[in-house]
């Protein structure tokens, strides 16, 4: 036997009270019943028959009420095998930790509203798996495919702009170790969620577009930063310095993350205070455009209700009491 919600067994502490109280009434109804009368000529005027009545309809009352008490647990025996078969789309999440994301034209930092994007993005799935790759100057999979989303944000809290030694933006190198991130067998419910201010400095990212073209990928860029340059705080203190020492000053390259999302058959949007990119990149991109398929397939014990039938002797109980009369 099982339990739907086992706390509502408190409530059936409250049944000695009521029992106790009802005791109470009673001694107290028969004490005035003999001040009222002489106890002789009490048994001509009340019927012995009525206290009878009387102990049934409480009987009846405190059942009743225990019958609905215990319904409220949810008492559930005996079940069913039921089988479970998920179905959703492979997601990687490739998300751009160079220096850049340091700026601070996206508060608090173009890194920690990207870091938020993904965890609201984790909390909205809805049964599909998702992975992540960190990149730079370089690239790897910080986070494989699975559908364990506390474990995905265990990682993300790991990510910062110190994870990869070498620095740059490789658009291309990113896009590549997503696709590799999926499975070869097939072409389909594949999409890359690329999170970055579009800074290239390889110049590769057109190139490797065209192969997530042909392999089926659809990639779905979110921009971060404006389009004003901003200089780059450094770690070490003050702003990140050119060879000649002047301040680098980084800005979204919205044109190129547009053509990437574009020829790749995704969407690009800006990000956004509130959650409105993220709903239009999945809830009206990927869940409504993109073909799902099988991810897990499972049994489980489904465990049958059987409340109504307490409900049903509670409901018995209570009408029997209010059918019983005094007379």
């Amino acid at each position: 036997m099982r339990f739907g919600d086992p706390l509502y067994f408190y409530l059936i502490g409250m049944i000695p009270l009521l029992i106790g109280f009802i005791v109470w009434t009673e001694k107290r109804r028969k004490a005035l019943a003999a001040r009222f009368a002489d106890p002789s000529l009490l048994p001509r005027l009340v019927s012995p028959a009525v206290w009878e009545q009387r102990r049934r309809k409480t009987k009846l009352l405190i059942w009743g009420l225990l019958f609905l008490m215990i319904a409220l647990t949810q008492p559930r025996w005996g079940f069913q095998w039921e089988d479970l078969k998920q179905r959703g789309v492979d997601i990687i999440v490739a998300l751009d930790v160079s220096n850049s994301m340091r700026a601070t034209d996206i508060k608090p930092s173009r890194l920690e509203r990207a870091k938020h994007k993904v965890a609201d993005l984790l909390r909205m799935l809805q049964g599909d798996r998702v992975g992540l790759v960190a990149f730079a100057g370089t690239s790897f999979l910080h986070c494989p495919l699975t559908l364990d989303y506390q474990a995905a944000e265990m990682f993300l809290g790991a990510l910062d702009t110190d994870l990869i030694p070498l620095q740059g933006t490789a658009l291309g190198h990113a896009i590549e170790t997503s696709i590799d991130a999926f499975s070869t067998m097939e072409k389909k419910s594949k999409a890359i969620v690329l999170i970055t201010d579009g800074e290239d400095h390889a110049g590769t990212a057109l190139k490797a577009v065209q192969r997530a073209k042909n392999e089926g990928v659809k990639i779905f860029v979110i921009g971060i930063g404006k389009d004003e340059g901003v200089p780059v705080p450094d770690p070490s203190g003050g702003f990140k310095r050119n060879q000649t020492g002047e301040i680098v000053l980084s800005r979204i390259n919205e044109p190129l993350l547009q053509k990437i999302a574009v020829e790749s058959g995704g969407t690009y949007v800006r990000s956004v205070h509130g959650d409105m990119d993220l709903r239009t990149i999945y809830l009206e991109q990927i869940q409504q455009s993109m073909e799902k398929k099988e991810l897990k397939s499972s049994h489980r014990k489904r465990w049958i209700e059987r409340f109504q039938w307490l409900i049903l002797a509670g409901l018995l109980c209570l009408a029997g009491e209010r059918w019983l009369r005094e007379k």
